[in-house]
């Protein structure tokens, strides 16, 4: 009986040494179990590709808050973006041909905001005049009211608006599918693609609510990072003495 119990215990050892040499020289997990990727996360990864859209949007549309950072093309322009965004309006500022301007919306009251250059050499329409070069210095860091009847508030408060921005930017078109899970500054993440990715691609949370975390654009239209999820942030608007009301309509530039 002895002798029986000594050779089961050498073919058990020889059995391990084995399945440790084929895993270590193969890279093989057919001997041990492999480590479950969603594993203490939100269960997301484990669903299918709508689904996971669905769920993605469905939480980003419930969250009171939102910061979105990077850059968007729209038309060969490229747009940079640092908002601040709530469902009552948004705050921050936007970057487009080397020249900045800060945008505020509290519920359909739009402002913006930029230095006498911006003013005065808009899309290099300004004429240089000394009237023109005055007016743009009282607008210099005022915050300026856009009419909801001028065109620019149509242009201007998309970049302000939550529920606009989040509707566009998640919408991935074509044929979808996950492409593994990744890790985003420590968070694990779910990648969520489109059409192999060339039709954009979004890194979505494992952890907490699965809020979209990075989103790459269909055609290289731009990369955005989305952040701050259900952070609050004060929004008010400006004292007056810090406004300018054009009445009907912006100045030309």
């Amino acid at each position: 009986m002895t002798a029986i119990r000594r050779g089961r215990t050498r073919k058990a050892a020889l059995a391990r040494a084995v399945c440790a040499l084929v895993v270590a020289g193969a890279g093989m997990t057919g001997c041990a179990a492999e480590k479950d990727p969603n594993a203490g996360t939100n269960g997301v990864g484990k669903l299918r590709p709508a689904e996971i859209q669905t769920r993605t949007r469905t939480a980003a549309e419930a969250a009171p808050t939102v910061r979105l950072s990077g850059a968007v093309i729209s038309n060969k322009r490229t747009y940079r973006l640092d908002m601040q965004l709530k469902e009552d309006g948004g705050t921050g500022s936007v970057t487009s041909k080397g020249v900045t301007f800060r945008l505020l919306r509290v519920g359909e009251h739009l402002f913006i905001k930029a230095d006498a250059d911006f003013w005065t050499h808009q899309d290099g329409e300004g004429d240089g005049s000394t009237s023109g070069t005055t007016a743009a210095g009282k607008l210099e860091n005022m915050y300026v009211k856009v009419p909801k009847g001028d065109p620019a508030y149509q242009q201007l408060s998309v970049f302000t608006d939550k529920d606009v921005l989040l509707d566009g930017l998640l919408s991935l078109q074509g044929e979808l599918d996950t492409d593994g899970h990744h890790k985003l500054n420590g968070v694990r993440t779910i990648r969520l693609t489109s059409d192999k990715g060339v039709g954009g691609r979004i890194d979505i949370a494992l952890e907490g609510k699965p809020y979209p975390l990075l989103l790459v654009r269909a055609g290289d239209a731009g990369t955005l990072r989305l952040t701050d999820w259900g952070r609050d942030f004060p929004l008010q608007e400006p004292e007056k003495d810090e406004t300018v009301d054009y009445g009907q309509q912006l100045p030309s530039s």
